[in-house]
């Protein structure tokens, strides 16, 4: 189960407005920038961001298909931004996971309540 698109609309529409201007700032969050795979236009989502020895890993708590998903597996790369550095991210990997282990104890306890075990791994350059 992943979380349903109503509460990924009211996401995109009020929660990433309020908290993109800090989510580049804070541990455990984090933007990702990538452009759009037909529009070529440049976007900017504020997700959670965990480091791991060589990148970051992301919780899919929309599942493999969301949009921003999508567009960073097609263009291979991307830009992360978090605890205010910028890092290029590419060969963007699915990996599914049903320990998440990827992920620290707390969040991983929460991820499992929502029934979240697909995850983003990006090689930082």
């Amino acid at each position: 189960m992943v979380l349903p698109e109503r509460l990924a609309r009211f996401n995109r529409v009020v929660t990433n407005r309020v908290t993109k201007p800090f989510a580049d700032k804070l541990p455990g969050f984090g933007v990702i920038v990538h452009r759009g795979r037909k529009s070529g236009r440049e976007f900017r989502t504020p997700l959670n961001v965990f480091r791991t020895d060589d990148g970051f890993v992301v919780a899919l708590t929309y599942g493999p298909d969301a949009d921003w998903v999508r567009n960073v597996r097609a263009a291979g790369e991307a830009e992360v931004i978090t605890r205010g550095r910028k890092y290029r991210v590419r060969d963007p990997e699915l990996v599914h996971d049903e320990s998440r282990r990827p992920m620290p104890p707390g969040v991983r306890q929460f991820l499992g309540l929502v029934g979240v075990t697909d995850f983003l791994v990006l090689k930082r350059e």
